[in-house]
């Protein structure tokens, strides 16, 4: 953690100095604003949490509840997602208080009894190693207390306005704030009144019956699974001997139970299948009651049984895949001309199953990638022509999403005897673990994602896919860190140069390259960091080299890697690196020993990756993305 460059910080290092917006402000909802959030869900609150990191951007999140989320109904929580909660800051708490999935059980009937179940296998949740992260269970409520407490601490001291309803929005030709947004206030000073607010960009994170989405014209467009099941969180006393596990169960008549542990210890939710629904059902199954789903659970458990004692939360749904054509207001004829105004997420524009525990993952990837966008935008750095690129991106993974879960949960609901392999269900969930994981996402070359013409000088990291971490030892201190879990969600763009063989003070491509970004006019960071900035206020810049720390003279080291900072123009030493004394993350990584660029979005995934000569494809590269600190958007 980075702290004291402004002076000695006595209290938690975490609460931020307020800053632009957050000295002065306005404790009710003001006429105007840069950016309206509708809705407090995971994709609301992860843009509100990373805009909270430019406290130029004045961002309100309006909530029609009078308070805080208290049973979320979304618990799964990838690895991708934990990896996206150490750039905030909470991944380590969060996961102390979660429950962790280590491997799952899948269990089906007996063939020596075929009216009883038996455990058949017990893989490893992610055998290959995939993530560094746990895959964890977390009730939603806590996800969204911690983005809470990190918006709160931040500089711009963001707290969600409660007690206020969404009711209409238009886009207007207003040059400064041109949408229109109607509101209801339920509490406060405004209480019972209809308001009308502007802002300068509008999303709607407002769930699945999305009004944002209906005043833009979208629609869910998809498909109902005519099956039912049945969701309980529940305290029960039971002789089933994996209720701690994750498991997956099929009977031979009675149906399939997803089972998963919750956090605490003795709380575990059950997906219970309430079988095929008749075309003239009408709703009814929705009525099926409580007695009904936890009588059926029985009867799947055979021969085990579950005494309920205490029920947090339960419902009863049909399977649905849906999915926006586009997650913005921009007319199909109109793209490319004009730029969104109106944006969506997460359950506004994709709905699926909840056995896959996507929900909440993939609606927080939603927000993670608009965020910085949005920041960008309304602080002058980048064209609005960037915001174009949140739908392109984002809507085909929510098409991916809706057909790996369209498999996942026709799986889920066949019959034993239905599948031609016995194992084909357990099989499916070891093959394709990396996708439920969240790191199958893998952006198409556009303004902000290169080609792969330079594949081969890092070859595990793919250009539009996620940054995978690996070891490495900072030089300043000794220290052994994971370079990836250093990229905090500030919104700056990650540089790291990847040293050739010579060591530091010699000369190399990486020392003309280091000279070229520290001083030649054309360098992103000579043309975009503002004068009054820190060195590092826009491209966090970090040099890994190929010897052990102790081998590399950190006084030779270039400058541009040793930027100064905070009014006091302190020199920053902890981005220089040599490799881990276990491991050498250029063999982890396939990185050529000629040296590397490796560009890094601020939401974590690669967005280019160059050789240490390709200065010009450098500058190129950022010249789109971002506009001269004295020009405007």
């Amino acid at each position: 953690m980075h702290f004291h460059h402004h002076g000695y910080v006595t209290g938690d290092p975490r609460n931020q100095a307020p800053a632009g917006i957050g000295k002065d402000r306005p404790a009710d909802l003001p006429d105007e604003m840069d950016v309206l959030i509708v809705g407090t869900g995971p994709a609301g609150m992860i843009t509100a949490a990373q805009l909270s990191q430019y406290p130029e951007v004045h961002t309100r999140i309006i909530e029609q509840r009078p308070g805080r989320l208290e049973v979320g109904q979304a618990d799964g929580i990838q690895a991708r997602s934990v990896e996206t909660f150490q750039a905030f800051g909470f991944a380590d708490e969060i996961t102390n208080e979660a429950y962790r999935i280590t491997e799952m059980a899948f269990w089906k009937p007996n063939p020596d009894n075929p009216d009883h179940i038996v455990r058949t296998s017990r893989p490893l949740d992610d055998e290959h190693g995939i993530s560094e992260f746990p895959h964890l269970i977390v009730n939603q409520a806590r996800v969204l207390d911690y983005f809470n407490e990190f918006m709160g601490r931040s500089a711009s001291r963001i707290t969600p306005d409660y007690g206020v309803e969404f009711l209409d929005l238009k886009v207007t030709e207003d040059p400064d704030y041109p949408v229109e947004v109607t509101v209801r206030h339920h509490t406060g000073k405004y209480e019972s009144r209809e308001r009308i607010v502007r802002a300068k960009y509008v999303l709607g994170a407002d769930g699945a019956r999305s009004r944002v989405r209906r005043c833009i014209g979208r629609k869910l467009e998809g498909d109902t699974a005519k099956h039912a099941w049945g969701v309980m969180d529940v305290l029960a006393e039971t002789d089933f001997p994996d209720i701690r596990l994750k498991c997956a169960i099929q009977s031979r008549s009675g149906g399939n139970i997803l089972l998963i542990p919750r956090e605490g210890g003795h709380l575990f939710r059950m997906y219970v299948d309430l079988g095929e629904v008749a075309d003239d059902d009408g709703g009814k199954v929705r009525q099926t009651s409580l007695d009904a789903i936890i009588e059926k659970a029985n009867s799947i458990i055979h021969p085990y049984t579950l005494e309920v004692r205490h029920v947090a939360w339960h419902s009863v749904y049909e399977v649905g895949h849906r999915v926006t054509d586009k997650f913005d207001d921009v007319p199909e004829d109109l793209t490319g001309e004009r730029t969104p105004r109106v944006f969506i997420a997460g359950d506004a524009c994709h709905t699926h199953s909840a056995k896959a525990g996507q929900g909440m993952n993939v609606s927080m990837q939603d927000g993670f990638n608009l965020g910085w966008k949005l920041g960008q935008v309304v602080t002058g750095r980048s064209p609005e022509a960037l915001l174009s690129t949140y739908s392109e991106e984002r809507q085909e993974v929510a098409q991916n999403l809706i057909d790996f879960d369209k498999e996942w949960s026709t799986l889920m609901a066949k019959k034993p005897e239905e599948m031609e392999d016995p194992s084909v269900l357990e099989d499916f969930y070891v093959k394709t673990f990396e996708f439920p994981a969240g790191f199958m996402t893998e952006y198409k070359p556009s303004v902000i994602t290169g080609t792969a013409e330079h594949q081969e000088l890092a070859e595990g990291w793919t250009v539009g896919k996620r940054f995978k971490s690996a070891e490495v030892s900072r030089v300043c201190d000794g220290n052994p860190l994971h370079l990836g879990h250093l990229a905090t969600a500030d919104g700056r763009w990650r540089i790291y140069a990847f040293a050739d063989a010579p060591a530091a003070g010699e000369d190399s491509k990486l020392s003309r390259w280091a000279e070229w970004l520290k001083t030649a006019p054309e360098s992103p960071v000579v043309r975009f960091t503002p004068a009054d900035g820190d060195d590092d206020a826009i491209f966090d810049t970090k040099v890994i080299y190929q010897q052990k720390h102790p081998e590399v003279d950190i006084s030779a080291v270039p400058e541009v890697f040793k930027p100064k900072v905070g009014p006091f123009r302190l020199t920053y030493y902890n981005d220089v690196f040599g490799i881990h004394p276990q491991t050498d993350i250029f063999e982890e990584r396939g990185i050529s020993r000629d040296g590397a660029v490796v560009v890094v979005r601020p939401d974590q995934y690669v967005a280019h990756v160059l050789p240490l000569t390709a200065t010009a494809e450098l500058a190129e590269f950022f010249n789109g993305i971002f506009l001269d600190p004295d020009r405007s958007a």
